[in-house]
């Protein structure tokens, strides 16, 4: 049987060099798909009634959904035993990583960005982003993709990569279904204000410890990231999404965050960073980034699995 670090080693290079095979999500799509459906269901039957009720009803949503996926990663590690096993333990672990899909998506956006094809670019950037962007120009689209690539090394990387480090299959099964829950119905809507709740406070707890270690990362991968994560990190409206985001600005040397639109409704966000906002050459940049902090926790892993 495999150190849990050598297993999360090996889930991590097998994510970032195959990814999860396109014949596969067409015949039973994606685990995260699975977690989607059974949230939207629950959605829809449970999210009715008083502002207290609605809060329960949430939070049971919570708890019966990561205690559900927690139990399966449970049942699935008690089997290990063998090669075989092993085995399906990372392949299950590499379901619950985004390296390769989250580098997919942002290249997307990059390469008709950098032609100036920019009505192609909105379209692959809104693939991403929960924005309005059907007016963004090219600068609005890059700091769109940035924040996302940031953002999303934490949720969809950082995050699963720690939670099984401590907890195993379980605990990364659990980080994702927290962090679907939390995208799915986490918002101050009219209707999911209080039955997101638990949500949303669930996945600010699952991300407080993977956030910083996600700006630390990036920090390190692209130096000068430093000083805007420590200064302007805890101005953004999130506890969580404000150190990736702001290390990647430093890192960058641009201006991120700033006004936005959702739904037709402005929304006042505080800027990240200094200097000019970042246009398509910087997005390429800032892959690079991230390819490199991916690299950095793929040597702390190992280096935890041969200390170990």
């Amino acid at each position: 049987m495999l150190a849990r670090p050598e297993q999360l080693l090996l889930a991590l290079i097998a994510e970032a060099v195959i990814g999860y095979p396109a014949w596969l999500l067409a015949v039973i799509g994606h685990p995260v798909m699975w977690i989607g459906a059974a949230i939207a269901m629950l959605d829809r039957r449970w999210n009715a009634g008083s502002a207290m009720r609605r809060r329960a009803m949430g939070l049971l949503l919570v708890g019966l959904v990561a205690g559900g996926v927690g139990a399966i990663g449970w049942l699935i590690e008690c089997w290990v035993g063998d090669t075989m096993a092993v085995l399906m333990v990372m392949a299950q672990a590499t379901t619950g990583l985004a390296q390769r899909s989250l580098d997919d998506h942002v290249r997307a956006v990059a390469r008709p960005l950098l032609r100036g094809d920019l009505a192609a670019a909105r379209d692959a950037v809104a693939r991403i982003v929960g924005r309005d962007t059907a007016a963004l120009d090219q600068n609005g689209i890059a700091v769109a993709a940035i924040e996302s690539l940031a953002e999303s090394f934490c949720d969809g990387v950082v995050a699963p990569a720690f939670w099984f480090l401590v907890a195993g299959l379980s605990g990364l099964l659990i980080c994702k279904a927290v962090n679907t829950a939390d995208s799915m119905i986490g918002h101050r809507d009219a209707r999911h204000l209080h039955f997101g709740w638990a949500a949303a406070r669930s996945d600010d707890l699952v991300n407080f410890i993977p956030a910083r270690i996600s700006g630390v990362l990036i920090c390190l991968a692209g130096p000068g990231g430093w000083r805007t994560m420590l200064r302007d990190a805890l101005d953004h409206a999130s506890p969580n999404g404000g150190w990736p985001e702001a290390a990647m600005a430093g890192a960058l040397g641009r201006r991120l965050g700033g006004p936005v639109s959702y739904d037709g409704e402005a929304a006042h966000r505080a800027w990240l960073g200094d200097g000019a906002p970042p246009d398509a050459a910087d997005l390429q940049r800032a892959l690079w980034v991230y390819r490199r902090a991916c690299l950095l926790m793929w040597a702390i892993v190992g280096g935890v699995a041969w200390l170990l």
